[in-house]
C-alpha cells in the first residue's frame, strides 16, 4: 500500500447522490491492504436517536457512521479514556466499542455527553475499493484540522467544507440536492 487516508476526511461528490453517502462527510478512521474503515459524521438518525433516550432517560444523538453492521455502534469519544479497549484517532479524540465504560463514564461524569459521538454502523471499504472510488472522483480527500468529531454536525458541514475547497467545489456546494433538477 503507497497511501493511508487514515486520519482524512472524505467528501462526497454530487455524482453519488440518492444513498447514504450523498453529501456526507466521512472521517476515515482506519486504512490498511485489507481496506478502509471509517464514519459519516454528519448524518443523524433520528430513529436510533429515540431508542437510546427511552434506553438511556436522557437525549443523546445517534450518527449513521454507514451501511455496514448498522446494529453496532461506536463511540468518538474526546479527552479521557473511559475505556481500555479503544483506538486512537488523534491526540485528542479515540473510537470505542465498549458501550458499557462510555455510558458508566457518563453517569459517573468522567465524561460529559457533548465529549461523545454515537454512532449506528460504519463505513467500510474492500481492500483497494476506496482507491478506486478516490480514483474515480467519487470522493475528495481532503484534511480538515481542528475538525471537532464531537460536534453535533449537520449537513451544512458537507456544504461547509465544499465552500471552503474553492473553486468547482463551490459549485457543488451551491448546487440542489438532487443534480437532475438543476
Amino acid at each position: 500500500m503507497n497511501y493511508s487516508y487514515k486520519g482524512k476526511i472524505l467528501i462526497s461528490t454530487p455524482d453519488i447522490s440518492g444513498d447514504i453517502f450523498s453529501r456526507s462527510v466521512v472521517l476515515i478512521v482506519d486504512h490498511n491492504d485489507e481496506g478502509a474503515f471509517g464514519l459519516i459524521l454528519n448524518k443523524k438518525n433520528k430513529n436510533m436517536s429515540a431508542r437510546l433516550l427511552k434506553i438511556f432517560g436522557f437525549a443523546v444523538d445517534v450518527y449513521e457512521g454507514g451501511p455496514v453492521e448498522n446494529d453496532k455502534i461506536f463511540f468518538i469519544s474526546k479527552g479521557k479514556k473511559v475505556t481500555e479497549n479503544y483506538s486512537d484517532i488523534s491526540d485528542e479524540f479515540y473510537l470505542t466499542e465498549d458501550i458499557e465504560s462510555v455510558v458508566t463514564g457518563m453517569i459517573e461524569e468522567q465524561i460529559s455527553v457533548e465529549e461523545v459521538k454515537v454512532f449506528s454502523g460504519y463505513s467500510g471499504w474492500a481492500s483497494q475499493q476506496l482507491e478506486s472510488e478516490v480514483r474515480r472522483k467519487m470522493w475528495t480527500v481532503v484534511e480538515v484540522y481542528n475538525l471537532d468529531y464531537t460536534l453535533p454536525n449537520d449537513e451544512s458541514l458537507w456544504k461547509s467544507i465544499m465552500q471552503n475547497l474553492g473553486g468547482e467545489f463551490l459549485l457543488w456546494a451551491n448546487a440542489p440536492e438532487d443534480v437532475s433538477m438543476n
